[in-house]
């Protein structure tokens, strides 16, 4: 006996892994399932029942497999609380399922109600496994609730009116999953020796999740490619409504400069005249981003042309762009800055709506000129009023929007005014290109991250018009 032992020990587990193999390889694949479940919800930073309860569904269903495993038993055969594991895993397996089923839209009115009375019976049918030991009786219940509840839960999935493709093809797996529940349970109650075909069914049931949810983002991946393209369109339009370069003019000399936060923007900017004697420079800064402020910011670009006739008044200008926004933005406001320069008499008129100060350089000293009123499209009965100074040869203006202020490092500290004034100070000797990129420039090596839109305007003065 003590040589033929070992060979009977040898033969009876190499027959059980032969019969456990397909289950262990099943259990391996839906605890894998129920951990990409958990993590693509980590993933998402965003609360998704759904997701946790089928992952904690599949990973419960996959550890039970192995728990009931032949090899398992021959190998920790004789522990008190191997059998109450085996037996009580039972009871928990069907918890997560019938949360899952709930949150997927699948039960409702009495069918809740029903799997409510089966959460709270499997709890206490795997409490008192784990603290008195396995039972028949345990086990002959726990099977009538599920096939019962199984058989509610098909019916209701088929009288439900939702008709589209996904749902339908849920059914099915959900019908040939139910099939082989009802079939395992139904063996146990009467005792049949036949092998257990339910978690093929459970590879049918995760088959066509699978299969919907990569249906699902497979249409994403297409919507978003469209989307891409139409932003990529939006963002070729926007760039068209903005002025190349300034028009030729011997006395100004104007360079740009536009970075958009995302595809496109709510900053604009315009030369509103452009001649041999005098220059209308506009900016604006929708509040918002992306494709509702760029739509903003074309009805900008409107108003603005329709007030050609007052370009030469900023604060008539800007009081009469007010009129046509108002009641047309849905609720965003715009902050603007429009400046008039005449070389003939000398002069510029500045008026801007709730928009940064326009920075003056002149002769290495900065100044702000600034005559501010309340945001444009906000208020109806909105003024402005007009600030005026005298121009001389060589000034340098920087009209900008608040994205150059704002602009925060890694720490949080805005870039802020004195450091603009700074850099605008060293730009003295350069041309207005050279001194737009240097500003942008600097701003970006100085943000951590780009919170919004960035657009400056570097005007020279050079001189009278001939």
């Amino acid at each position: 006996m003590c040589v033929i032992a070992p060979e009977m020990s040898a033969a009876q587990v190499l027959r059980a892994f032969h019969r456990d193999a397909p289950y262990l390889f099943l259990g391996a694949a839906f605890v894998a399932v129920g951990l990409v479940s958990a993590a693509f919800s980590a993933l998402r930073r965003k609360h998704d029942p759904l997701l946790l309860y089928l992952a904690l569904f599949a990973v419960l269903y996959g550890i039970r497999l192995w728990i009931q495993a032949e090899l398992l038993d021959i190998s920790i055969h004789g522990s008190w609380f191997y059998p109450r594991l085996r037996s009580g895993i039972n009871y928990i397996v069907p918890i997560p399922a019938i949360l899952f089923f709930n949150a997927a839209g699948l039960l409702s009115g009495a069918g809740k109600i029903a799997g409510n009375i089966l959460i709270i019976t499997s709890s206490l049918l795997a409490a008192a496994t784990f603290l008195l030991g396995p039972a028949a009786m345990y086990d002959r219940a726990n099977s009538v609730m599920v096939i019962a509840a199984m058989i509610a839960l098909v019916a209701q999935s088929t009288r439900s009116e939702a008709a589209s493709a996904d749902f339908a093809i849920i059914r099915r797996g959900l019908l040939i999953f139910s099939a082989f529940v009802v079939w395992d349970n139904l063996r146990g109650v009467l005792r049949f020796s036949l092998p257990s075909l339910e978690p093929f069914g459970f590879v049918a049931f995760l088959g066509s999740l699978g299969y919907v949810a990569a249906g699902r983002t497979l249409r994403r991946d297409q919507q978003l490619s469209e989307i891409q393209k139409e932003l990529a369109v939006a963002r070729h339009i926007q760039l068209s409504i903005l002025p190349a370069e300034f028009p030729g003019s011997s006395p100004f000399r104007v360079s740009a400069r536009y970075v958009p936060m995302t595809s496109v923007a709510g900053d604009f900017y315009d030369y509103i005249i452009a001649d041999q004697r005098q220059a209308g420079i506009l900016i604006a800064d929708v509040s918002g981003h992306g494709v509702p402020a760029a739509l903003i910011a074309s009805m900008v670009k409107l108003a603005a042309a329709s007030q050609r006739a007052h370009a030469a008044d900023p604060s008539v200008f800007l009081t009469r762009m007010n009129a046509v926004l108002c009641g047309n933005t849905q609720n965003q406001f715009v902050t603007a800055a429009y400046v008039h320069l005449d070389s003939v008499a000398h002069e510029m008129r500045y008026s801007a709506a709730g928009h940064p100060p326009m920075l003056l350089l002149r002769r290495g000293q900065i100044t702000e000129v600034e005559a501010n009123g309340l945001m444009l499209a906000a208020f109806d009965f909105a003024t402005y009023s007009n600030a005026t100074r005298r121009l001389e040869q060589g000034d340098r203006l920087l009209p900008y929007t608040d994205g150059i202020l704002e602009a925060a490092n890694a720490a949080g500290d805005f870039f802020g005014h004195d450091a603009l004034c700074e850099v605008f100070r060293k730009t003295e000797a350069t041309t207005p290109s050279d001194a737009a990129d240097l500003i942008v420039s600097t701003v970006q090596k100085w943000s951590a991250a780009q919170d919004d839109d960035l657009t400056v305007l570097v005007c020279d003065y050079v001189g009278n018009a001939c």
